[in-house]
């Protein structure tokens, strides 16, 4: 773990602690002085607004950590209620189900998994929604704004048509109508999360505090540590600033950096396991959000 490189956010915080180690030099070359004006700073005020900033950060990152962790549940609850939904296609009814009807039911299905994906990502789902949807359900979801919710809709009239052909009674109906709103509600929790990011304000104030304590904290260590002040300075400002780094990238857990949900994989999975329950068997396409993650 020492060693991991890929995976970890050291490579884009790289340049600043570079930045920083030089800056720590400097100071300790100087002795602490700008233009002849020796800095009165020492280790005190440093370890106590130290304590303070480690609070700050711990609950920053436990807020973003917070939606990272319901976005995962919410597309936990996605594959129970997909297969929940599977299992009722191929088993409600008053006559041996329809084949061709419950696969282009399934198809639907992950359809709004992938349409689901993309839309919280602002990615292009045409590919995906063209491989899983027929010529006519595609038109019908191609150019909507919200996909998924479409999608939905396409479910409620299949199940409404199988009343209609009376291989499903009104209670069996109700079932059906009820996973399908719990597909609305995940979709609803993470456009919640989506569209309400923790307060931009509240960021801007972290970040600036932890650069100016990483900047200081050189000319309040100098004259104890010597030249040993900018390799602890780097690894001090490494532990902070990555802590900053995390929580960034998890506050929006949808999106596509290394340690956002592997939305890929999960809707691979979902496929996977639905597509099962008819007897077809869908192969391990390779696609994956951490494909260049080296563990």
């Amino acid at each position: 773990m020492l060693f991991v490189w890929n995976g970890s956010v050291l490579p884009r915080l790289l340049p600043r602690l570079i930045l920083l180690f030089i800056l720590s030099l400097a100071i300790v070359y100087l002795h602490g002085t700008i233009f002849s004006f020796k800095v009165p700073l020492n280790p005190a005020p440093f370890t106590l607004f130290g304590f303070v900033l480690a609070l700050f950060l711990g609950f920053r990152n436990s807020a973003s950590y917070d939606r990272f962790w319901e976005g995962r549940k919410l597309w936990g609850s996605l594959l129970n209620i997909t297969r929940s939904l599977t299992r009722q296609a191929l088993t409600l009814g008053n006559s041996t189900a329809d084949n061709a009807s419950v696969s282009e039911f399934v198809q639907l299905l992950s359809a709004f998994n992938y349409a689901l994906k993309h839309h919280l990502r602002g990615t292009d789902a045409r590919s995906d929604l063209e491989k899983r949807l027929s010529e006519k359900h595609f038109k019908l979801v191609a150019d909507a704004q919200y996909k998924y919710i479409i999608i939905t809709k396409l479910l409620a009239q299949w199940v409404q048509k199988a009343r209609i052909g009376n291989r499903l009674d009104s209670i069996q109906q109700a079932r059906f109508d009820e996973n399908i709103d719990k597909l609305e509600e995940v979709a609803g929790g993470c456009e919640r999360i989506l569209s309400t990011p923790i307060p931009y304000s509240y960021s801007v104030l972290l970040h600036r505090t932890i650069y100016i304590y990483c900047f200081l904290l050189p000319f309040g260590l100098v004259d104890s540590l010597g030249w040993f002040t900018p390799f602890l300075v780097s690894f001090i400002a490494y532990t902070f600033v990555a802590f900053e780094a995390i929580a960034d990238e998890i506050e929006e857990p949808f999106g596509m950096d290394t340690n956002d949900l592997a939305l890929a994989n999960m809707c691979e999975m979902i496929d996977r396991t639905i597509f099962e329950l008819i007897d077809v068997r869908i192969p391990a396409s390779g696609a994956s959000d951490r494909e260049h993650i080296i563990h």
